[in-house]
C-alpha cells in the first residue's frame, strides 16, 4: 500500500493512504446516515489519531468535489454522504482496517450521545454584574425542564469547567439535590460516590 499522506498526529494504526481517509470519511457518515457537522467529523478524526488533520480537511474537499458527500446548508458546517459515497464506503470499508471501523464507530457513538446530552441539558454562562459569573444549569427530560439553577463562579475558566463537569453527567446532580431536598441520606451518599 502506498502511504502519501502527512501522518502528523496519526497513530499507531492510523491512516497514511489519501484514499483510506476518504474512504474513512465516507463510512462515518453513511454509518451516521443523517447530516452531520463538519467540525464533529474531523473531531472524530483528529481525538482518535486516525488521520492527519491537514489531509482530513483535504480529503472532505475533495470528496465535496466529487460529489461524494454534500454540504447539506449554506455556511457548509453540515455534511452527508451521497449515493456515490454509500457507494464507497460499502464496497471499500473493508480497505480500513477492523481496528480503525470500530474506533471510528466507538468514538461517533460517544460524540453523539455528547451532542444529545449537551442539547438535553442546556448550560449558559452570563457575565455577572461587578464581575464573576453565573452558570445556569437546565436538566430536561428531552421534552420539558426537570430543574433550572444558576450557579456563581469567580471567573470564565472555573465556569467553563463547571459546564464540561456538569455535561458529564447531568442526571447525578439532579439526583443530589433531590435526594437532599427529600433528605435520603443514602441516596445523597451514592450520588456523592460517583463524584469521586
Amino acid at each position: 500500500m502506498e502511504f502519501d499522506a502527512f501522518t502528523e498526529g496519526v497513530e499507531p494504526g492510523g491512516l497514511r493512504s489519501r484514499s483510506d481517509i476518504g474512504i474513512l470519511i465516507c463510512y462515518i457518515l453513511d454509518s451516521i446516515d443523517k447530516p452531520f457537522p463538519k467540525s464533529d467529523l474531523i473531531e472524530i478524526i483528529q481525538e482518535n489519531g486516525l488521520a492527519n488533520y491537514f489531509e482530513t480537511i483535504s480529503s472532505i474537499s475533495e470528496l465535496v468535489k466529487c460529489r461524494n458527500i454534500a454540504y447539506t446548508d449554506d455556511k457548509q458546517e453540515l455534511l452527508k454522504v451521497t449515493d456515490n459515497g454509500k457507494l464507497i464506503s460499502r464496497q471499500l470499508n473493508t480497505n480500513l482496517s477492523l481496528s480503525v471501523r470500530q474506533k471510528a464507530a466507538n468514538a461517533t457513538m460517544r460524540l453523539m450521545e455528547k451532542r444529545k446530552t449537551e442539547q438535553e441539558n442546556p448550560v449558559t454562562i452570563k457575565k455577572a454584574e461587578g464581575g464573576g459569573y453565573h452558570v445556569n444549569f437546565r436538566i430536561t427530560d428531552g421534552m420539558r425542564d426537570l430543574m433550572s439553577l444558576t450557579l456563581f463562579v469567580p471567573d470564565i475558566s472555573e465556569a467553563n469547567a463547571v459546564k464540561r463537569s456538569f455535561h458529564k453527567n447531568p442526571q447525578r446532580l439532579y439526583s443530589i439535590i433531590l435526594a437532599g431536598v427529600i433528605g435520603e441520606k443514602d441516596m445523597i451518599n451514592e450520588a456523592l460516590k460517583g463524584l469521586k
